[in-house]
């Protein structure tokens, strides 16, 4: 069991860049693969970006590919996600979550997650 806390969204401009930050706790955070996630209103929450339990595996979302980072600082307990050149596409919820395995886009085998921060990226 880890607890999950998400922070860092904003109201932002198309093209800018923001940081997200996921804050871990209650379990060794280097054991677990991880990944971002969101959901826009009215679709369903899909996979943004996994990361494996060293950060030396990721994998990106076709939409995000290029734009966002994802990274992990395990002695901060602490998981992040760089979205520069941000598009109103991107406006959604974003949720950390944990998994015990190889990490994939499967929301159904990530077993701890956070409670959402929200970006809005609108002019």
């Amino acid at each position: 069991q880890v607890q999950l806390v998400e922070s860092g969204g904003r109201l932002v401009q198309p093209g800018d860049s923001l940081r997200l930050s996921c804050a871990a706790s209650g379990r060794t955070f280097s054991s677990y693969g991880m990944g971002w996630f969101r959901q826009a209103p009215g679709k369903e929450r899909e996979a943004v970006a996994t990361i494996t339990r060293s950060g030396g595996v990721t994998h990106y979302a076709d939409s995000v590919k290029g734009r966002f980072t994802i990274s992990r600082d395990n002695a901060k307990n602490t998981l992040y996600l760089q979205m520069n050149s941000l598009k109103s596409e991107d406006t959604a919820v974003y949720y950390c979550a944990t998994t015990g395995r190889w990490p994939t886009g499967r929301e159904d085998e990530y077993d701890s997650w956070g409670q959402g921060t929200q970006v809005t990226v609108s002019s």
